[in-house]
């Protein structure tokens, strides 16, 4: 099998450089700064961030079934993400910078509009992606690239407002939020142009035609995708219960906020540096053994954070880089590498590929569980009476501790649990896609079960 070429693996991962550049400040600086500057309730913010997700439910599985279906002369990918854009600018533009006057209201619909420029841009993408490549270990490098390229975007989401506040001492949760907007807004439709100018379409391009719902039979009959999915939803949980508290745990409990910038540019620079070395991994000791180590590690780092205290912000360097480590292997590479090894599991189950209906699903559930983790974040705080407008007891503050700390660790070790006995190893990988390969010259498949 030809190995993909470098500058492919640039062009097709540029895009996620501007999407993770917006996706981060929505996790990490958008609860705080809807809370502490605009005044809404930490419980209404979570509401609505989970109420926004009600609509992906419809969005997610029919952008998949729509992109697998599209006919056109530039592919079924491209068109869908070209038309993602204005969508996803106008939404950042809007939550980034809201108005005065801005409440609930305006906070949802933003977000639901942006939600559905995500759906429409990432789930073909990811989908073009698994179809660059068949190979069990090539897979890797496809999603090495993009996740590389995604925590490139989060360090940029996070290096520049640094800059701002070390040159020119313009900090706070506003401030990034302004700053990493307009800055998103310029290479947005630049990494895009690139992207779909450079990246070659698959090999072989098979539309879907089976019907939706007997689609979703299919896919419920895949156990090593549901398997997959479980534990990536577990995990993912405890990822997204952390995200949202760490400028509230530094702010309130270490009173160091203005200085949160350089620890989530340290957290996310250990994440990028990790991400060639998980692949590596993976291909020395199998993807689903190192996706479990790297929930392990992360899972025993994480209560380290609870002894930290007022004054300790520089305390807790090593534990942040140890969790950025572990994050590189669990939070994108692995399961996306993963996720094309189960779709090639369904083409041969259901003789097509379907790979923009697998990731929409997959897309609906990392968009659930990121309001799901926020959700119990923001109504953890709301329930143990803490708020950020306010000077806190030691019992609330004890409550963000152990909400940060502590409690994503079992989430963490739950993931960890649900993948063992994995059963798609490279060996079986290697024999689906003979049977693939038979069925493609026409001889009758042994086995279509993992």
């Amino acid at each position: 099998m030809q190995r993909l070429r470098n500058s492919t693996l640039f062009c097709y991962a540029l895009v996620d450089v501007p999407v993770a550049m917006s996706i981060f400040p929505i996790i990490v600086f958008l609860p705080r700064f809807y809370n502490a500057e605009v005044g809404l309730p930490l419980a209404t913010i979570g509401t609505v961030l989970l109420v926004s997700r009600i609509f992906d439910v419809i969005t997610d599985p029919l952008m998949g079934y729509i992109s697998d279906h599209t006919r056109s002369r530039w592919g079924r990918r491209r068109p869908w993400i070209l038309l993602s854009i204005p969508f996803m600018m106008a939404g950042i533009f809007q939550l980034f910078m809201p108005p005065e006057d801005a409440g609930w209201g305006h906070l949802l619909f933003w977000s639901m509009l942006l939600s559905l420029g995500t759906t429409m841009m990432l789930i073909p993408y990811y989908a073009w992606g698994s179809e660059l490549s068949p190979e069990y270990n090539e897979r890797s490098r496809v999603t090495g690239a993009r996740s590389m390229a995604g925590v490139a975007g989060s360090f940029l989401a996070q290096a520049i407002p640094a800059i701002a506040l070390a040159v020119f001492a313009i900090g706070g949760s506003a401030a990034v939020l302004e700053i990493v907007g307009y800055t998103m807004l310029i290479l947005m439709p630049i990494c895009v142009a690139v992207t779909l100018w450079g990246t070659p379409d698959a090999a072989v391009q098979v539309t879907s035609t089976v019907p939706m719902l007997k689609g979703l039979k299919l896919m419920t009959k895949n156990g090593p995708f549901l398997r997959l999915a479980s534990a990536f939803t577990v995990g993912s949980i405890g990822l997204s219960i952390t995200t949202p508290l760490y400028i509230f745990f530094i702010a309130d409990v270490l009173h160091a906020e203005e200085k949160a910038i350089y620890m989530l540019a340290f957290f996310y620079i250990a994440n990028l540096l990790s991400i060639p070395v998980w692949v590596k991994l993976s291909t020395l000791f199998g993807k689903h053994p190192t996706y479990m180590a790297s929930f392990v590690l992360i899972a025993c780092a994480h209560p380290f954070y609870m002894l930290l205290g007022p004054g300790d912000f520089w305390y807790m360097l090593p534990i942040t880089i140890v969790t950025g480590v572990a994050a590189g292997g669990f939070s994108s590479a692995l399961p996306n590498s993963m996720k094309a090894d189960v779709i090639d599991l369904d083409t041969l189950m259901s003789g097509e590929n379907r790979a923009a209906f697998f990731f929409s699903s997959w897309s609906f559930v990392q968009k659930m569980v990121a309001s799901v983790g926020a959700a119990i974040a923001t109504f953890g705080l709301a329930a143990v009476g803490f708020d950020a407008g306010k000077e806190n007891t030691e019992e609330e503050l004890f409550g963000l501790r152990f909400l940060f700390s502590t409690l994503p660790s079992v989430f963490y070790l739950g993931a960890a649990a649900l993948m063992i006995g994995y059963p798609i190893t490279e060996a079986r990988h290697a024999e689906i896609r003979k049977e693939l390969e038979a069925r493609a010259l026409g001889v009758r498949p042994s086995s279509t079960t993992a």
